[in-house]
């Protein structure tokens, strides 16, 4: 490794293509972007994808010299599949992440046959996707999205990564596909070969204006790359993305499984990163308040003093954690006369439910949490901030960076140590 070496993160996202080139000291040089469009069917079409890509990287190249590049790792969206035929093109498009699976008999082979702890459950399983991709005509092989970019990077077929291939049924703490995927309809030679996250798995073969002979290392999905892309990198650092919803995740020794919270772990290299999902968050902020009125009123609060209204807010009834009661009410009552007290209370007790969660987390195996690193709109408000630590009891860790892609290039960086 060298001071000019440049180790590039590939994000495929839901709206576009997001390039970071990162430096040995992982700072960023430069960022390159590019997007599908505005239809919604084009972010299923994987031509789509790599014009996208081709031109997010000709953006790269024109802001850094390609010729530093030694490593580059991608991401994609966890859970969207693609099928190919012989000539490793795709055939028909792929499936996305948040599409569901409407056959029952699909869903009923998988929910009889996976583990309890899998993440391949549910209608929106990858693996259900893929039963039912292989009955295109012509498919010879099913890849994730990530897989099918570094594909086309290398110009021929590459292994796939660890948290791609998580919820379409492979065991990460075995490592391998599990033998109970063989009760299912799927052909299980369709799968893609795996490798732990970091591995490399070639070289670049000239496409897309990139030079040839540029480390292809094995990636994950764009969620754990955005967490990577914060900085967090030891067991006990979490991170809490405050947008409408409010997501915690934790960087863990050991793996956890908890499927009645939505928990499940990817694996990253020897670490595992767990989390969950709150239906808190800023949403339930907005139903009362408009963003200058939050603004105004957060510069009235006190985050120092106590607060004694016990709050669970929420725009609906239903919660899937810290607690996991579908027919759970939103608690914002009594509200005072004051609406920055009313507002103080909403932060206190979102803040409650984050700290909750996070002693959640611990209660059910992963390590407690040392400090932590916020992302997402909430992260702007410091009154909240502050009192949100000082819930939490931990300190606050600088953001590296926000983009996914930029946790791609951590991967790519540290295959290279």
């Amino acid at each position: 490794m060298t001071r000019t070496d440049l180790f590039v993160g590939i994000d495929i996202g839901t709206s576009g293509v997001r390039a970071v080139a990162l430096d040995p000291d992982l700072q960023v040089n430069a960022i390159a972007r590019a997007d599908f469009g505005t239809e919604d069917v084009t972010r299923r079409d994987p031509s789509v994808w790599d014009k996208a890509l081709g031109a997010c990287l000709a953006d790269l190249c024109r802001k850094v010299d390609p010729a530093d590049f030694a490593a580059l790792s991608v991401d994609g969206t966890s859970g969207t599949i693609l099928a190919l035929d012989a000539d490793n093109a795709p055939v028909g498009a792929a499936l996305m992440y948040n599409d569901t699976v409407e056959d029952q008999r699909v869903l009923a082979e998988v929910a009889a046959s996976a583990p309890r702890e899998s993440a391949a459950h549910g209608a929106s399983s990858a693996l259900a996707r893929a039963i039912t991709l292989q009955q295109r005509s012509g498919v010879v092989r099913i890849v994730h999205q990530a897989d099918w970019i570094a594909e086309r990077l290398a110009g021929h077929p590459v292994p796939g990564d660890e948290s791609n291939a998580l919820k379409t049924g492979y065991d990460p703490v075995a490592r391998q596909w599990p033998e109970w995927i063989k009760a299912t309809s799927l052909r299980m030679n369709l799968l893609p070969e795996v490798v732990p996250t970091g591995t490399l798995t070639g070289k670049t073969g000239g496409a897309y204006g990139l030079p040839s002979g540029i480390s292809i290392v094995a990636g994950m999905t764009d969620g754990c790359a955005s967490f990577l892309a914060t900085g967090a990198s030891r067991p006990g650092d979490g991170v809490t993305a405050l947008g409408t919803t409010m997501t915690l995740k934790l960087l863990s020794d050991g793996p956890l499984f908890a499927p009645e919270y939505g928990i499940y772990s990817h694996r990253i290299g020897d670490l595992w990163l767990a989390g969950g999902a709150s239906n808190s968050g800023g949403g339930a902020l907005l139903a009362h308040f408009t963003p200058a009125e939050l603004a105004d009123l957060s510069a009235q609060i006190d985050p120092e003093s106590a607060c004694e209204l016990d709050y669970y807010p929420l725009t609906s009834c239903g919660e899937r954690f810290p607690i996991n009661d579908p027919a759970l009410p939103p608690r914002e009552t009594p509200r005072p006369e004051d609406d920055a007290e009313f507002l103080k209370g909403l932060l206190t007790g979102i803040a409650r439910i984050e700290a909750l969660g996070y002693q959640r987390l611990s209660e059910l195996g992963a390590p407690s949490l040392v400090s932590v690193r916020t992302v997402g709109g909430g992260s702007n408000n410091a009154v909240w901030s502050r009192i949100r630590l000082r819930l939490l009891g931990v300190s606050a860790a600088p953001v590296l960076a926000g983009e996914a892609a930029a946790g791609s290039a951590v991967i790519a960086r540290g295959a290279m140590v």
